[in-house]
C-alpha cells in the first residue's frame, strides 16, 4: 500500500492522527475523531493552532476558557450544508464533548499568535460552483486566504458529484515562488455516498520521481508531499473531501500542468 494513503485505524474515537513527523513534512496535521453522543475528547494544541470542523453531528465545543456551546446542524456530510468549524489558536486547549454521534476533524499547522479563538462557520461560508461539465464540483471555503481567520491553515470541503473530476485539471503548489507559486503539503480527507464506494486519486510529479494512484475508501485520508493531485469519482458514487493545507505562506498559488493546462484555458474554468 502506498504510504501516502493513511486509512482509519478504527471505526470510534480517533481514527486519524497524522503529524508532520509521521507525514514526513513540515506543516499539516490531521486528526479525525468518531464519537458517540456523551463522549468527551481534548487536545492541547501547544505550538500549533487548529480549526475543527463538525464534518457531521453536533458537539458542545470549548477553546481555552471560551466556550461556543452546541455546534453542529449538518448530520449528513453529503448535505452540503456549510459546516460548523471553530478556532483555536497555538498556545491553548480545545475540548468537544458530542451530544449527538459526530464526526470531528482536528486541521493544524504552526501557530503564530495572530488569531484568538473564534467561531469561523457556518456564517461566511457559501456553496459555491466550481468548474464545468465532468469537471463540475462544489466547495464550501472553510478558511481559504480570502478569509483572515487563520495564521497558516487553508482549510475547505469540496463536493464531487457521480462520475465527475476535481482538483483538475491536474495542478501543483510545491515550489516556495511567490506570487508564482506557493509551497502547500495537502492532505484529503475523503467520504463516499453511498458508503461502500471508492474514488481514485493520482499523486504525480512532472519528472517521474513520484508518481502513485490510489483507490480511496470513506474515512481514508490521502497525503499530497508535492506533486499534481487530481481525483476521479466513478459513477454511482458522490465524493466529499476535506483539504487542508499550510506552507510557508498562507496563500493558495499554483500552476497547472503544461501538457493538460489546454483544458482550463478551453473551459475557463477554476481549480
Amino acid at each position: 500500500m502506498s504510504k501516502l494513503l493513511v486509512q482509519p485505524t478504527g471505526s470510534t474515537g480517533k481514527i486519524h492522527n497524522i503529524t508532520p513527523a509521521s507525514a514526513e513534512w513540515g506543516y499539516v496535521g490531521f486528526g479525525l475523531y468518531r464519537l458517540s453522543a456523551g463522549e468527551t475528547v481534548g487536545e492541547s494544541t501547544d505550538e500549533t493552532e487548529v480549526i475543527l470542523v463538525l464534518v457531521e453531528g453536533k458537539a458542545e465545543i470549548t477553546a481555552g476558557e471560551t466556550s461556543f456551546g452546541e455546534m453542529g446542524d449538518r448530520m449528513n456530510v453529503f448535505d452540503r450544508t456549510p459546516p460548523h468549524c471553530a478556532y483555536v489558536p497555538n498556545g491553548s486547549k480545545w475540548q468537544a464533548t458530542a451530544t449527538t454521534d459526530c464526526t470531528l476533524a482536528v486541521c493544524s499547522a504552526p501557530g503564530k499568535n495572530g488569531h484568538k479563538a473564534q467561531i469561523i462557520g457556518p456564517a461566511g461560508i457559501e456553496l459555491e460552483q466550481r468548474g464545468i461539465g465532468g469537471n463540475t464540483r462544489y466547495i464550501n471555503n472553510i478558511a481559504m486566504e480570502n478569509r483572515d481567520v487563520a495564521d497558516s491553515l487553508l482549510v475547505t470541503e469540496v463536493f464531487t458529484p457521480s462520475g465527475n473530476w476535481s482538483s483538475y485539471p491536474p495542478h501543483r503548489h510545491d515550489e516556495d515562488d511567490f506570487p508564482n507559486m506557493t509551497y502547500l503539503e495537502e492532505s484529503y480527507y475523503h467520504r463516499l455516498n453511498p458508503e461502500q464506494g471508492y474514488i481514485h486519486q493520482r499523486v504525480f510529479t512532472e519528472d517521474g520521481a513520484l508518481d502513485e494512484t490510489m483507490s480511496a475508501s470513506s474515512h481514508d485520508v490521502v497525503l499530497v508531499p508535492k506533486g499534481h493531485h487530481p481525483c476521479g469519482v466513478p459513477f454511482g458514487y458522490e465524493s466529499y473531501y476535506l483539504n487542508v493545507m499550510a506552507g510557508p505562506l498562507r496563500k493558495w498559488r499554483f500552476k497547472n500542468h503544461a501538457e493538460h493546462d489546454w483544458i482550463y484555458q478551453r473551459d475557463n474554468a477554476k481549480i
